[in-house]
């Protein structure tokens, strides 16, 4: 990554950082901006460096630019997981909240991608189709616990749209030492990402062991997903948007790929967390709801280009 381009990176995040920290309708009081949106943003970019790092991670190990934790079923997995940690009272810091989303996260994921291999060849469609599937059934169980809860049903259904608000200190911290945890090792293991986007038969020979790496990838990635929703909920595209954007600053060697993309995230984030609260003012749209209007339109265009490539 070019010195020009990392800057260009990096004015991309303070930027995004400015504009969270003084949008608003309550205007640029001090007492504002450090006790609410001083942690708002930073739980913006904590979310968002988890997806984009998330996203880049099973882009590079499933070697499918159509994955994201929001498209395989990670989100909703590590959503379900949170909303019957929830509703047993479990405490959002304590290392079994971290634990069960972790397990709800890992699990859709390996769910997703057995569905996805049960044709034989994995292909892009098959994988979209079995994370689509999975996050259907999970999302009806939420509802359905929703339904349940009855007096804590509005306060999890925030949750569940996605939206980010002032964190517990020890939430917020637990989140951001849980991605920077999962960002280290998988930055450590760049080499082997780049030998899988070649594809298995490469990767064998190439030393790496394509069944082992994969997996190891998949639960930093589910990490980092778990560490994102805990905080935000559910918030989907950003890692599938991020890591694409930011291969045209970073190129495509994992090497570079892995910090940029969660860079972007969180620049990305910060910046949707930011425009919600600008959109009708004094009314807020969640960010979840932010991304999915631009996410949505960006996978269909993925989509249309997956499908010119193979025709």
């Amino acid at each position: 990554m070019g010195k020009t381009k990392g800057l260009l990176l990096l004015g991309a995040l303070g930027a995004a950082c400015l504009l969270s920290l003084a949008a608003g309708p309550a205007g640029m009081a001090p007492d504002v901006i450090l006790n609410l949106r001083l942690p708002r943003t930073l739980a913006a970019l904590t979310v968002g460096a988890g997806l984009g790092l998330a996203g880049a991670l099973f882009q590079g190990a499933l070697k499918n630019p159509l994955s994201d934790p929001y498209i395989l079923g990670t989100s909703a997995g590590a959503t379900a997981a949170a909303v019957l940690c929830f509703i047993f009272g479990i405490d959002r810091s304590s290392p079994v909240f971290f634990a069960a989303v972790f397990a709800g996260a890992f699990g859709a994921t390996f769910l997703s991608y057995w569905l996805a291999r049960l044709a034989g060849r994995l292909s892009d469609a098959a994988l979209v189709l079995a994370g689509v599937a999975v996050s259907a059934f999970l999302s009806a169980l939420v509802m359905l616990a929703l339904s349940a809860a009855r007096g804590r049903a509005l306060p999890l259904l925030s949750f569940v749209l996605g939206g980010l608000y002032p964190a517990e200190p020890a939430t917020l911290a637990a989140s951001a030492a849980l991605t920077l945890l999962a960002g280290a090792l998988a930055a450590g293991r760049w080499r082997a990402l780049d030998a899988l986007a070649l594809g298995e038969e490469k990767a064998y020979h190439l030393g790496a062991d394509p069944v082992r790496e994969r997996l190891i990838f998949f639960a930093l990635a589910c990490a980092s997903t778990s560490a994102a929703v805990a905080l935000g909920g559910t918030i989907g595209f950003v890692g599938l948007m991020a890591p694409h954007i930011v291969r045209f600053i970073s190129g495509p060697s994992a090497r570079l790929l892995i910090p940029a993309a969660a860079l972007g995230g969180a620049a990305m984030l910060a910046a949707a967390d930011a425009a919600g609260r600008l959109v009708f003012p004094p009314s807020e749209v969640p960010a979840g709801v932010i991304m999915a209007l631009a996410g949505a339109p960006f996978f269909m265009w993925l989509l249309w280009k997956s499908a010119g490539r193979r025709s």
